[in-house]
């Protein structure tokens, strides 16, 4: 039995208007990219969406685009007991 599950893995937020910055922004991103890549994600699978509305907020999605199929249990959690 594997327990792979090939749908897309996101975290995102929106965030209200004044309360971010670009730095903010910037670094909210890169936190949501190193626990998408901490679950497993290498670069290639890893999408970055920011949605910027007219009201000043934003929408910050970092999807893993999980492939169809990766193998067996072992190769998904890196050969560690679950």
């Amino acid at each position: 039995m594997t327990l792979y599950q090939p749908e897309p893995v996101e975290i995102s937020t929106r965030i209200r208007p004044g309360e971010w910055t670009e730095a903010s922004l910037e670094e909210l991103v890169g936190t949501y990219r190193t626990r998408i890549m901490e679950m497993g994600a290498n670069m290639a699978e890893v999408r970055t969406d920011i949605e910027r509305h007219d009201d000043g907020s934003v929408r910050v999605a970092v999807v893993w685009d999980k492939p169809a199929n990766a193998g067996d249990e072992d190769a998904v959690t890196g050969g560690q007991a679950l």
